[in-house]
């Protein structure tokens, strides 16, 4: 392996930041509801007003490198029942304060090239009727700042400003330190004046906010026409800390109520430790700065001594009250400039001097690691590391707080960040465990709505098992039983005389799933594996069954790359071409009701040169026989017309309306008009889209006609449309869309969208039922490129693109004069010149060949807008509205052009990026439609993409989602089922010639990067492997246990000696006091046949203080009976403190299949203890090889008893991971990097061939296999993966006792686990172009992240390699990066002030590279030219990439 690639396949999901936000809209852009109306005496001692929901900000999570801002959709509860069918989900939560639901939607979502450290949202100032908006303040690794602002002609977000302190010029700020305990932090002031960042520990860099109305250099007349503006920072300047006699700076903040911003800082004046506390233990103060920017002075305004050491936080107490809250891990302390109090939280608190003593809370609990957010300016709520919600209140007068008071709530996720968006909703963030979204309501109990007090009281009673066995499952399918124990958040304060007693209650209204963090991962088959699959096809029939989360957030999940639907039936139907299913309503069934649930009547199938119709009654049975359906030729398209009273046929030549089985009108497309004599003789249908009461053809000369149906005689007319007619220009795509639902979107973006308001009425259908018909538009594509959209049945264009085959980033009408686009056309004449260069890349055929525009339900929901071009691309646009500022000034050129003023131009498209789609081979056998739209399949929503590489995109949140489907290779037609015995479920044909009947797995959450099925576990998942045998996952779980202390304390004994413990310094009380202690023990599952929950199948408890730390699937080489034998084997280690010498167990258990008696499953056949922990275990060649403590022993297995044949004193601390390829070991430490050796059988010896002489922390270590080369892959703690070789022969490896290093790159999350998977066969390799390529014996390592995260390290071709490395050198360059980051400095390896020589730079980082895709074509182009490839070059590079390592 000299060469490599680094890939991301699924990003990370463990949220490590939250903030909330006006950053997509400002507070005056919501409008005031009127609160519901309720009885007088619900109302008497609460105020009305709380129940309103006020302005709801945006909520901006960060995890890992990815940013994401999400709009916050809340739903009342008269939309809730109009349109929760709409919306064809339950609601989770039930109902609270007048609101049905409240759901994330994703605004953008971005990868960024760094991992963002801190972030904050500076406010614009301003009170609820300011039009300004929020900006996002990131920072970064060592010292960089970026200032981001939503921009709405762009629909994202831009950089507004950068601030970076670091490099040679600003070296003296580290005061010669190279690494620091944390990365910079940053805060803002509330009212939004200014914003601190402390970087290097002791260095402060104040972000001076621009005042109101100032924008960047020209946007001065942004203000004056009406544009957003965003608070800005205007510039920034640095205090040193160390100056004002500050040394160790734990937290800051900036407080409310004063009039120039004030920071408090929370440091310690000098340290203390473990042996001292009982000496020196209150080390903290806070000291209060004013901060005036102007001046660029920070007077000390006030200070407070005398902290506890173990504080750690700062909370700046919302206005009227004022102050900060300090809190630390026994105490909370109230400190203002004029009063102070505190709280003590469990019997470590101690007051500074003896004599008074500190009002305590009535139950004990450590707050060290909380997180907290306000929920009112009195009330904070607090999350501790067990994940229990606590609340603080503020008992205060005036501005004077007496005391503070806390109570227990509900247990919840175990949070990195909480944000309180806007008055009535909290966003828990979690990096260990799903994140929630929660609504919160405080009153005086009996002011909920009844609806939603029989709701609580339910839920609280109905904590059933059930429910808790689920509660982190997030899959739809278990929403309704989650939501009993999730919605038992319920607490209450104390009641006193000075607080009306406040209770809050709570209902989770969203969650957003989070594998992360991978501990461990194992590759299993999937349930209903295909055993006679092949090539790529063979891939989805593994799984990676992962550990991830923490305590009682722990769970296994299941993650899949493809998407493997359940087969129902299967049936031969060679020579299809095309599958269609249809409703038949007949007379009786007029309740609109059952149209969301009605049964499919027929399925008509399409073969080459006939058609078949099948009854999809209780059972498929053929009907062809009965049916006026035309059957002597292919079918091209078949749906339904209104209102599903009529079934439309279209084949070449004509078309047939049908009723049932009976024909009742049929057309033939001749020569329609005289006008074009001959050659319209032989125009045969090529594609076709049905939008009831309209079918828009297009023909095979080029043009295109539309039936035109009458609802009222149920018959349908032929029309060319006029601007068609005369029109030379050849139609390469088109398609109908129908903006339906109660507010038609496209219609907002018209100029006079106020004329058409008032005609929405529902028009009544004949069959009584309402229809609102809603708008229907007509897409066109021409051969020369350019798009249009006309609106039906008049045919006058209303939006127009010039160049829609490049793929430009933005779609704008062509008659909105933009200067944004302005620069876009003159790179577009620069670039003409290159285009007649690269003729020989053939770009002047690239047309598209197929169009689809739709919008799914949803109240907010927007359209999307897919084209499939000819050479296998997809483009996918998003539609969002702008209106800009200066459309009154091109009203009168364009009306001036003599086209109608309706044009849809504040209507713009975004492009959105496809993750992991690899793109079909050029379509040149596979004509007609490839994409399928669905409504409801499995509750899911989206379309289906037909072809050689088939893929299913959902749509969530407003977000697409795109999974492959790998188990059936290419698929020719696709469409959806729903009868009695196939629920919502789909009919495929595969090329083969096979139709499926399949449903989609329900358990299965399809909102995620890859599709995922979590079992909760309650308890800390550690590591997990595979049976393959016995299809079995052993894995090791710790679940806290609270025990006495007095039996903790014995523990520690050691046995050999027998000491007694003396317990000198304990009063017998506290000898019973309980201390939580993790226990440990193998759990052997089973995955469910079904896919529900998986089983435990048995359970191996480890003793106590026992941990058991690896558990491996083992073949040994029985030596007495001569065969092999499949083991389980398990190392532990028992902890008893520093004063007892380590020691381990290593355990071997065989596993039987018994089938009357399930308990014995397994058994111990063997257990030995020996000296120091086990931490690795592996097989190799029949022997068993431990790395018991500070040295590893390869032992023989008997049958009854191990005996150590070799051993090998390395000098490891302890082994992270063994691996082993033939007689090669590989061996990484915790931290002395990784050793080489080999096994010698005759001589029975282990010897060290080589080692890494620096000092690296590894993390996991794997040999990384391509041809005939072996590499050692490493990942360190710095988050860098290393590939080293052994080169005996090479002078610079110290005779090879020295590993070389290969590659070096840093990842930017911490690898847990690599796995060594063969890579795929690509198209390149199969044409033997280059024969004698050692391609066949290759191998990537996929790898799992901290973060949540999973990538893969591929090896490359010389020649690919160094092509891939010059685009991603110019697209350094080319690509504007979000904040301002560098992609190169990013992927720098970290060494942390360690000594290091630089490895040579051979990985390409695809996460740049991949941004080459949605470049403008013209710019792919020039790119390509300028490196001295071609484009298609550089594209089948990247596909043969994606193929190769679509793993799983």
């Amino acid at each position: 392996m000299s060469y490599a690639a680094h890939k991301m396949m699924h990003w990370p999901t463990g949220i490590e930041n939250c903030a909330s936000g006006f950053i997509t809209h400002s507070r005056a852009d919501f409008v005031t509801r009127i609160p519901p109306i309720q009885t007088d005496d619900l109302d008497s001692d609460w105020p009305a007003a709380r129940r309103e929901i006020g302005p709801v900000p945006n909520l901006v999570v960060t995890a890992g490198n990815v940013l994401e801002v999400y709009v916050v959709r809340v739903q009342e509860q008269d939309a809730g029942a109009r349109g929760s069918r709409a919306s064809g989900e339950s609601k989770r939560g039930g109902l609270m304060d007048g609101v049905a639901g409240a759901s994330l939607e994703l605004v953008c979502h971005y990868r960024l090239h760094g991992n963002v450290m801190t972030m904050a949202v500076l406010s614009s100032g301003g009170g609820d009727g300011s039009k300004r908006r929020d900006a996002i303040i990131l920072t970064f690794e060592d010292a960089k700042i970026s200032v981001l602002e939503f921009d709405d002609s762009i629909h994202g977000l831009r950089t507004s400003s950068m601030h970076c302190f670091e490099g040679p010029e600003w070296l003296h700020l580290r005061r010669g330190r190279e690494s620091f305990a944390r990365g910079p932090s940053v805060k803002v002031d509330p009212q939004g004046r200014c914003g601190g960042v402390l970087v290097f520990d002791l260095q402060l860099i104040i972000l001076k906010a621009a005042q109101g109305g100032y924008g960047l250099v020209g946007d001065d007349d942004g203000f004056a026409s009406g544009a957003a503006i965003s608070a800005r920072v205007e510039s920034s300047y640095i205090i040193s800390l160390r100056d004002l006699d500050m040394k160790h700076i734990k937290d800051f903040t900036f407080v409310h109520g004063y009039i120039e911003p004030v920071l408090v800082i929370l440091h310690e004046r000098e340290l203390t430790w473990a042996g001292r506390v009982s000496w020196k233990h209150h080390t903290c103060m806070i000291s209060a700065l004013s901060i005036s920017t102007t001046l660029k002075q920070h007077p000390l305004i006030w200070s407070a001594i005398n902290l506890p050491h173990d504080a750690y936080k700062l909370l700046a107490v919302p206005s009227p009250i004022g102050g900060v809250l300090v809190i630390s891990a026994n105490s909370i302390h109230y400190h203002s400039q004029s009063a102070s109090c505190a709280l003590a939280l469990n019997s470590y608190a101690v007051s500074v001097d003896s004599s008074q003593e500190m009002p305590r809370s009535s139950f004990t609990v450590e707050l060290d690691a909380a997180n907290a957010s306000w929920l009112s300016n009195d009330v904070v709520l607090l999350s501790t590391k067990t994940g229990e919600l606590l609340l603080l209140t503020l008992v205060y007068d005036g501005r004077v707080v007496h005391r503070l008071d806390i109570s227990k709530s509900k247990a919840s996720v175990l949070t990195s960040g909480i944000a309180t968006v806007g008055n009535s909703l909290f966003f828990l963030g979690s990096r260990l465990g799903d994140s929630l979204l929660v609504q919160f309501t405080s009153g005086v109990g009996a002011s909920m709505l009844s609806a939603g007090l029989k709701d609580e009281v339910g839920d609280i009673e109905g904590d059933a098992p059930s429910a808790k066995r689920l509660r982190m499952s997030s899959s739809d399918a278990l929403q309704d039983m989650i939501s009993g124990e999730e919605l038992s958040l319920y607490g209450s304060a104390q009641n006193n005389a000075e607080s009306a007693q406040k209770s809050f209650s709570f209902a989770v209204r969203d969650s957003l799933v989070n594998v992360g963090p991978l501990k461990d991962f194992s590759y299993g088959l999937r349930i209903n594996a295909d055993a006679n699959a092949t090539g790529i096809a063979k891939q989805s029939n593994y799984e990676l069954v992962c550990c991830s989360g923490h305590g009682k957030n722990g769970s296994l999940c299941v993650l899949r790359q493809s998407i493997r639907p359940e087969m129902i039936t299967e049936v031969a139907l060679p020579g299809c071409k095309g599958i269609w299913t249809v409703y038949h309503k007949n007379a009786r069934g007029h309740n609109a009701e059952s149209s969301d649930d009605e049964y499919h009547a027929f399925l008509i199938i399409s073969l080459e040169a006939r058609t078949m119709v099948l009854e999809t009654a209780d059972h498929l049975s053929e009907v062809t026989d009965k049916v006026d359906y035309f059957l002597q030729g292919r079918t091209i398209a078949a749906g339904n017309l209104f209102g599903r009273r009529r079934v439309v046929q279209i084949y070449e030549r004509g078309a047939r309306i049908l009723e049932g089985y009976y024909m009742t009108q049929d057309l033939s497309f001749g020569a329609s008009n005289s006008e074009l004599g001959t050659g319209s003789e032989s125009a045969t249908v090529l594609s076709v889209s049905i939008v009831d009461p309209y079918v828009l053809l297009r023909m095979s000369d080029g043009g295109i006609r539309l039936l035109v149906g009458d609802p009222s005689l149920c018959t349908v007319s032929i029309s060319i449309p006029a601007a068609f007619e005369s029109s030379k220009k050849i139609v390469s795509a088109c398609t109908l869309y129908h903006d339906e639902g109660p507010e038609p979107w496209l219609r907002k973006t018209s100029t006079d969208a106020w004329l058409s308001t008032g005609i929405d009425e529902a028009i009544d259908g004949a069959d009584g039922v309402l229809h609102d018909q809603g708008d229907v538009y007509c897409v066109v594509c021409y051969e020369s490129g350019s798009f249009e959209i006309f609106d039906v049945p008049n045919f006058n264009c209303v939006f127009s693109v010039d160049k829609f085959v490049s793929g430009k980033p933005h779609l704008v009408d062509t008659f909105m004069q933009d200067p944004l686009i302005d620069s876009q056309k003159m790179i577009g004449q620069s670039t003409e010149e290159v285009s007649g260069l690269s003729r020989k890349e053939n770009i002047h055929n690239m047309r598209v060949v197929e169009l689809t525009m739709q919008r799914w339900s949803g109240q907010h929901s927007r359209p999307f807008l897919f084209g499939i071009l000819n050479d296998g691309m997809i483009f996918c646009y998003h539609a969002y509205l702008y209106e800009s500022p200066d459309s009154t000034k091109t009203e009168d050129s364009a009306s001036s052009q003599n086209t109608t003023a309706s044009r849809l131009r504040n209507l713009r498209f975004v492009r959105v990026p496809l993750d992991t789609y690899a793109r079909n081979d050029s379509s040149n056998g596979i004509s007609g439609q490839r994409i399928t739209v669905f409504n409801n399949i499995a509750g899911n929503q989206g379309l289906f993409l037909s072809g050689s590489r088939p893929a299913w995109f959902m749509v969530f949140r407003e977000r697409l989602r795109v999974h492959p489907q790998l188990c059936d290779g290419s698929i020719v037609a696709f469409t959806v089922l729903h009868n009695v015995n196939c629920n919502h479920g789909l009919i495929y044909v595969t090329s083969q010639g096979i139709m499926k009947i399949c449903q989609l797995p329900s358990i299965t959450s399809y909102d995620n990067y890859w599709p995922v099925q979590k079992i909760p576990l309650k308890g800390t998942p550690h590591q997990v492997t595979y049976f393959a045998e016995k299809n079995l996952y052993p894995l090791i779980v710790s679940v806290p246990v609270q025990k006495p202390l007095n039996q903790v304390l014995s523990s520690l004994v050691d046995q050999e000696f027998g000491h007694q413990v003396e317990n000198h310094n304990l009063s017998p009380e506290e000898l019973h006091r309980t201390y939580t202690v993790d226990e440990f023990e193998v759990r052997i599952m089973e995955p469910e046949k079904s896919g529900g929950p998986w089983q435990t199948r048995a359970t191996i408890p480890m003793q106590t203080s026992e941990n058991a730390l690896t558990v491996r699937v083992v073949t040994l080489f029985n030596t007495t009976t001569k065969e092999n034998e499949t083991l389980l084997a398990i190392g532990t280690a028992y902890v008893q403190g520093e004063d007892v010498a380590g020691r381990g167990r290593v355990l071997l258990f065989s596993a039987e299949n018994n089938a009357d008696n399930p308990q014995n499953l397994v058994s111990e056949v063997f257990s030995k203890e020996l000296k120091g922990a086990i931490s690795a275990l592996a097989s190799l060649q029949g022997h068993l090889l431990i790395a018991s403590g500070p040295k590893i022993i390869l032992h023989k297995w008997t049958g009854s008893d191990l005996t150590g044949v070799a051993f090998f004193d390395v000098p490891p601390l302890y082994v992270v991971s063994l691996n082993i390829v033939k007689n090669f070991i590989l061996l990484g430490d915790i931290h002395k990097s990784i050793y080489f050796l080999s096994w010698k059988e005759q001589g029975a010896q282990l010897s060290l061939l080589a080692k890494d002489f620096g000092n690296l922390d590894c993390f996991a270590t794997e040999f990384l296999i391509d041809g005939s080369t072996l590499s050692l892959a490493v990942a360190d703690e710095q988050k860098n993966i290393q590939i080293f070789y052994y080169a005996p022969k090479m002078s610079e490896s110290w005779k090879g006792q020295k590993l070389l290093t290969r590659a070096e790159f840093h990842v930017g999350a911490h690898v847990t686990k690599f796995l060594r998977l063969q890579m795929l066969s690509t198209s390149s390799d199969r044409t033997g172009k280059n024969p004698g390529s050692d391609k066949t014996n290759r191998f990537a390592l996929l790898f799992g992240t901290l973060d949540g995260s999973i990538g893969c390290i591929a090896p490359l071709e010389e020649l690919t390699f160094r092509r891939l490395q010059s685009l991603q050198n110019k697209l350094v360059d080319a690509v504007p990066h979000v904040a301002g980051l560098n992609p190169r400095s990013f992927r720098q390896f970290r060494s942390k002030g360690k000594a290091h020589r630089p490895g040579p730079d051979s990985i390409v980082d695809c996460e740049l590279i991949f941004h080459y895709e949605m470049l403008p074509l013209e710019e792919q182009l020039e790119i390509a030219q300028q490196i001295g490839t071609t484009r298609l070059q550089i594209l089948s590079n990247l596909d043969d990439l994606s193929l190769g390592t679509s793993f799983l």
